[in-house]
């Protein structure tokens, strides 16, 4: 990696290092042995989240608890990491051992996530709280005031989940009860069990995933439902 490739990347991150080394150690996957990124990695994700949630309390002073940890997990996720990392092309300053680059390591998701957060970390290291925190806004910011409390999407399962947290009643329990078809052409059908409600609601869908959140969602409509919302 020369100084140029940094260079390039310290325009896109609008940080310069005063220790070259400190960058490619973030971008040094553990597949190089040691040192690698892993530390930095711990540092930046608690860095990360502390910050996105102080962003988040101040951008929606109306929001409650449960909307401010699902906006958070949203931000702070691997997907929206890897956005972020690919977004500054860190698949081509990633350090790796020649078993992960053979497999395509570089563009790996979770790999990417991680240099995200390692990044953070050395930024931290080297120039403190205050050029994390400015370095966080600057890969984040847009995607927070993209968000609105009427418009974010709320996953139907976290949705149920809050809804029952918030009057102390048992979570949700997910039963697959069938599953038809073969390789690709699956079908998962799933029964959302909830106290307080006579009948499971049942879903089916291309993914347990997918019927999990259809389940939810129709629970969640017979409770409102029941409730005279």
């Amino acid at each position: 990696m020369n100084q140029l490739d940094f260079t390039r990347l310290e325009r896109q991150l609008g940080y310069v290092f005063e220790q070259p080394k400190l960058l490619q150690l973030a971008l040094s996957h553990r597949s190089v042995g040691q040192p690698n990124n892993e530390r930095l990695e711990f540092l930046g994700d608690s860095i990360l989240n502390f910050v996105v949630a102080e962003q988040l309390f101040e951008a929606f002073p109306e929001a409650r608890e449960g909307q401010l940890t699902r906006l958070r997990a949203n931000l702070v996720k691997g997907e929206t990491l890897a956005s972020i990392a690919n977004e500054l092309s860190l698949g081509e300053y990633v350090r790796l051992g020649d078993g992960e680059r053979k497999s395509g390591g570089h563009t790996r998701a979770s790999i990417l996530a991680d240099l995200v957060e390692a990044i953070i970390g050395a930024v931290y290291k080297e120039s403190g709280l205050a050029s994390a925190k400015a370095l966080i806004v600057r890969l984040v910011g847009e995607r927070i005031r993209a968000i609105t409390l009427e418009d974010q999407h709320k996953d139907s399962k976290s949705a149920l989940q809050e809804y029952l947290q918030s009057r102390q009643q048992p979570l949700p329990d997910y039963v697959l009860e069938e599953v038809d078809g073969e390789g690709h052409a699956q079908r998962f059908t799933v029964k959302c069990v909830v106290a307080g409600l006579k009948d499971a609601p049942m879903a089916t869908d291309t993914s347990r995933k997918k019927a999990e959140k259809k389940a939810a969602s129709l629970a969640l409509s017979a409770l409102n439902k029941q409730a005279g919302k």
